[in-house]
């Protein structure tokens, strides 16, 4: 007597098993994860909401402040004024710059020693080994939303104290020369002080000596260099706060060593750059 042979259905091998791999994630949709990562913390659109009141706040309160003593300026003061270009120094001032440097810097940082704080690193990164693709998609969301932020700001901002100066008809338009100059230089600061803080947070990762990392970089430096020596101009206009100096600059001051305005441009560019490059490759042997 013969026992019937039945036919099983054999369960994949180990090997068919690892040959059978989740599609990797397409850029755009690290880019969208990245998105709602970004906006789902609560203290996000305050920190653009008081950056950008803060900012503003500071340009057009100079602006009121020429308006409002204007009668006590000497006749000729008053009629050199758009000349000498004092309308432009006043729609992006210096302190405005320092603030927004620091608030995007800050913001910057956030994005990346936030998930280094909270370990929500580990879980991206194990969930997209591509590690640089992830930081890749960080920071062209950061850059993006970084430079409509210094847009608007630097629009407002020029818009708004011109149309205080223009009440005591010194205020100037927009093709007025190197006001364009001054809108788009101290709009691209935003993102680059971003980018820089961003940098910063993913190599250091610790939130309070990123915050000071970012304030030496942005804002100390720039005040221990000067244009005075070779050695000392060639730092000051390496960095981005002398970049925009030379960018918004309508005096047109005598100083030993000048930078340029294509040169403005260029360390504007090299700074976003080599940030978002050092953000990018920082992460790919590091996990925490």
């Amino acid at each position: 007597m013969t026992t019937p042979t039945t036919t099983s259905t054999t369960l994949p091998t180990t090997a068919v098993r690892a040959r059978v791999t989740e599609p990797r994630a397409r850029f755009r949709d690290l880019v969208a994860a990245e998105w709602t990562k970004l906006w789902s913390l609560r203290s996000t659109p305050w920190a653009f909401l008081v950056s950008a009141l803060a900012v503003i706040g500071f340009n057009v309160g100079t602006a009121y402040d020429k308006y409002r003593y204007w009668s006590e300026a000497d006749a000729r003061s008053r009629a050199d004024f758009v000349r000498d270009g004092i309308p432009l120094s006043i729609a992006f001032t210096a302190n405005a710059a320092m603030i927004l440097m620091l608030a995007l810097s800050a913001i910057g940082a956030t994005a990346i020693v936030g998930e280094y704080r909270t370990g929500l690193i580990r879980t991206t990164f194990a969930a997209v080994p591509a590690r640089r693709s992830v930081m890749a998609a960080k920071v062209c969301v950061v850059t993006t939303v970084t430079t409509v932020f210094g847009a608007l700001v630097s629009a407002a901002s020029f818009g708004l104290t011109q149309a205080v100066l223009s009440a005591r008809h010194a205020g100037v338009s927009i093709d007025h020369p190197g006001a364009l100059r001054v809108v788009v230089a101290s709009a691209l600061l935003a993102p680059v002080a971003a980018l820089v803080g961003m940098a910063l947070g993913a190599v250091i990762r610790h939130s309070a000596a990123t915050m000071v990392a970012n304030v030496v970089i942005l804002l100390l430096l720039p005040l221990v260099f000067s244009a005075d020596r070779h050695w000392s101009a060639v730092v000051e206009h390496a960095l981005p706060a002398g970049a925009w100096n030379r960018l918004v600059a309508v005096d047109h001051l005598p100083v030993a060593y000048p930078s340029t305005v294509t040169g403005a441009w260029i360390v504007y560019a090299a700074w976003a750059l080599v940030a978002a490059a050092v953000a990018v490759t920082s992460v790919q042997r590091r996990d925490q």
